[in-house]
Parts: C-alpha cells; sequence; structure tokens
C-alpha cells in the first residue's frame, strides 16, 4: 500500500471553513485507499476517531515557515513511515518538500487551492511578485501539480511553464452523491424559517461567509447596497438570509436592515441544511481565487445559485442543469435579472453529472490514480 505524507501548514481541525473543510475531507477519503500521515501545527484538534495518523508537531508561530530545523522532524517520520510521497496543502512549504525531495528520493505533489500570488495582487499586496516567483520554482519542481480548478491549471501551465502531464484538477467536492430529497428540502426549509422567524413563503435567498475576509465583505456590500434596493423595487415577497461570523461593526449586526427584508443569522455550524433550505444562493464574488466553496455546497444542496463569473471558477454552468446562472463580474443588475430567471428554475432537480464531477469519493479516487501512476 502507498504510504502518503501530508504536510499542512497551518490549522485545519477542527475543519469549520471552504479551505479547511477541503483538506479535512480529502484526507479522510485518501486514508481509505492509501497509508496516510499527516504534519501539522500544534494548535489543531485531533479528532479522537481520525482515520489517520494526525501529528501536530509544528509551530503555531509564523516562523515555522522558515524554521530549517523541520527538515530532520519530518525527514525522520518519512523514514519510519517509509513514506513515497508527500503532498504539501498549499505551496508554503516548497522549499521544505523540495528538500525531502532530493534529499530522499521521493515524489512531492503540490496541491494548490488558489493561484497565492494573484489573489495576494488582488488584495493589493506589492510583495505579491515576490511570492509569484517562489509560487512558480516550487510548481516547477514538484512531480505532480493538484490545482483546484482547471482556471488555475490553465493559468499556471501558461505561466510557470509546467509539463501538462504534471498537472490535474483535483476539485473541492461534497460528500453528497445524490440531491436532497424533497421531504428533506423541506424540512430543511421549515428549521431556517422557524429558527430565523422568516414566513416561509418567501423566496429565500442566501448568502455565507467569513465577514472578516475581503471579498466576502465586498459581496455582502454589493447585497446591501445594488441587489437589494432591486428587489425591493420588484414587489416580490423575499426573505435575504445572511450567515457568517465577524460581521463588520458598520452593520451593527444588520439589526438595522430587518425592515429592508434582510436577517443576519451568525454563524452555523450545520450550514448543509441552510443551503437545502435556500431558493437561491448569492455570490457576488469576484476576488480571491480559487474555487468558491460554498457556491459548491449550495448545489450540492439543489438550491439554485447566481454567481459573478470569477466566483464561478471551477463551477461548470453546464453540469448543474441550470441551477447556475453566472454573469460579468460587478454586474449587479445582471445579477439581479438571474435572480428572476432563477424562480422559474427553483422545482428542478440539479444534473446528476454535477454530483459525478463533485462527489468527493470520485474526486479522491482521482488523486489516488495519479499517485499511483508518478514513475
Amino acid at each position: 500500500m502507498t504510504n502518503v505524507l501530508s504536510i499542512v501548514s497551518y490549522r485545519f481541525l477542527p475543519a469549520l471553513m471552504g479551505g479547511e473543510k477541503s483538506i479535512s475531507t480529502f484526507n479522510n477519503h485518501l486514508a481509505k485507499l492509501v497509508n496516510l500521515s499527516c504534519v501539522t501545527v500544534k494548535k489543531a484538534e485531533v479528532p479522537p476517531a481520525a482515520g489517520y495518523d494526525i501529528l501536530p508537531l509544528l509551530s503555531n508561530s509564523i516562523i515555522r515557515y522558515i524554521n530549517p530545523f523541520y527538515f530532520f522532524v519530518v525527514k525522520k517520520i518519512i523514514l519510519q513511515k517509509e513514506i513515497t510521497h508527500i503532498i504539501l496543502e498549499h505551496p508554503y512549504y516548497g522549499w521544505l518538500g523540495i528538500a525531502l525531495q532530493k534529499a530522499l528520493g521521493i515524489k512531492l505533489v503540490i496541491h494548490s487551492h488558489n493561484i497565492e500570488a494573484l489573489r495576494f495582487k488582488s488584495f493589493g499586496k506589492w510583495w505579491w511578485r515576490l511570492l509569484w516567483l517562489y509560487e512558480k520554482a516550487v510548481h516547477r519542481q514538484a512531480d505532480m501539480n493538484f490545482f483546484i480548478t482547471r482556471e488555475d491549471m490553465d493559468y499556471a501551465i501558461a505561466h510557470f511553464k509546467l509539463k501538462n502531464d504534471k498537472c490535474t484538477v483535483i476539485t473541492y467536492g461534497t460528500n453528497f452523491n445524490t440531491p436532497p430529497t424533497p421531504q428533506e428540502k423541506m424540512n430543511a426549509r421549515t428549521s431556517v424559517c422557524n429558527t430565523h422567524h422568516i414566513n416561509p413563503a418567501n423566496l429565500l435567498l442566501f448568502y455565507t461567509g467569513t465577514l472578516y475576509y475581503q471579498p466576502n465583505v465586498k459581496g455582502l456590500d454589493i447585497i446591501i447596497d445594488e441587489i437589494n434596493p432591486l428587489l425591493q423595487q420588484n414587489g416580490i415577497a423575499y426573505t435575504i438570509l445572511v450567515c457568517g461570523n465577524h460581521l463588520p461593526e458598520r452593520y451593527n449586526n444588520l439589526e438595522f436592515y430587518k425592515n429592508k427584508n434582510i436577517i443576519y443569522g451568525g454563524f452555523v455550524k450545520d450550514i448543509d441544511t441552510y443551503f437545502k433550505a435556500a431558493d437561491i444562493f448569492m455570490n457576488p464574488i469576484s476576488e480571491g481565487g480559487g474555487i468558491k466553496t460554498k457556491l459548491v455546497e449550495a448545489l450540492a444542496g439543489n438550491s439554485s445559485a447566481v454567481s459573478f463569473a470569477s466566483g464561478a471558477f471551477g463551477v461548470p454552468a453546464e453540469i448543474t442543469g441550470g441551477k447556475l446562472i453566472v454573469v460579468p463580474d460587478g454586474d449587479s443588475a445582471a445579477l439581479f435579472e438571474a435572480i428572476q430567471q432563477s424562480v422559474a428554475l427553483l422545482k428542478e432537480d440539479i444534473s446528476t453529472d454535477f454530483y459525478e464531477h463533485f462527489y468527493w469519493g470520485n474526486i479522491v479516487q482521482k488523486a489516488y490514480q495519479h499517485l499511483l501512476s508518478m514513475p
């Protein structure tokens, strides 16, 4: 059996946010196919029933990213466990992975979640070019590169000059392989409407995200300042439900907006229930890079979705059976029109092609086959 070491340079357990869920679920499925061990930071909360060895050895300090001592720590683990492949989550520990690759003759896989340099460029960081050069060098040294979207992979092949046969798309996924039943959808809607005192007859529009993350904050601004005024003029009975932690203080918990059909639900643990309950998920995001995990989760819950183009990277609209409508970045009027179009499709089920593409079992099986095929 293949022996794999995953290196996660930040806390991903407990898995609460999209990126954390991506790594946790990927590892859970991969551990069924290989002997998996995972090195991560000390502040990770290791679950008692983990299906693989989780080794919280890395410091919580930012200095961990440049600490050469970890070469010897990880090398010892690799030799003890007879590791054949390293999977680096993100390229930041690229120097460590390359050093171990060269010293021990093992295979190195970079599991990219964004083109990181471009993500920081979109935030206006002056040092993004330095990260771009480092990211390019790391990907070029890898034996295999897993990208989370085809857009990211195509960019890396073109600009990092990577070989096509050393790249593949390993996307974010869902644990569902079929749509929820109508009864499950109804139960979820009843629960959410009762919790937040929403009229169940209203069109339920949903938005969620970590609200200290600037792209998500900008998305909320667009909903409040641009989309909601258009909805108010339309005469339709609707409620916008916003969930997520760290709401900006300027919104004062959105209390002021209740009379404008907007409710703030705070952070919710059972987010799947909310995705199933929603009629339409709104994704007015055009920054941040990578795949928007909440868009995948909303569609997996058989909700309709409307999105700016950049926010829909990695989610092919053609496999959703019309449940996803994509409009140009920044075009709020087009997004409003897409909401109106989506109303006619609320009773339609998402295509089975969506689950074939995004089911975690299929995604990780593809990753496993690439590990086996590496020369």
